[in-house]
């Protein structure tokens, strides 16, 4: 879900532990705790999911790319570049 998506989503309350001069620094930045708390939530689920989907598919992409080396790309000879 990206970040626009999740702002558009339910909100529920919940309760952080911050590191309190972090906190303080961003207020007076006029930086929006919760909504850049989101993003980097938002990230780290991103992130997470492309880990996690590379280790599930990593097989695949092993024998994918062993096909490769042994044979080529298929319909080589069709490309223009």
């Amino acid at each position: 879900m990206q970040a626009s998506e999740a702002t558009k989503s339910r909100r529920k309350p919940t309760n952080l532990s911050l590191d309190s001069d972090l906190l303080r620094e961003a207020k007076v930045l006029g930086i929006n705790v919760s909504r850049s708390a989101e993003a980097g939530i938002a990230e780290a689920v991103k992130l997470h999911k492309q880990n996690k989907w590379l280790q599930d598919n990593a097989a695949a992409l092993a024998s994918s790319n062993a096909y490769i080396e042994a044979n080529g790309l298929p319909l080589a000879r069709h490309r223009q570049f």
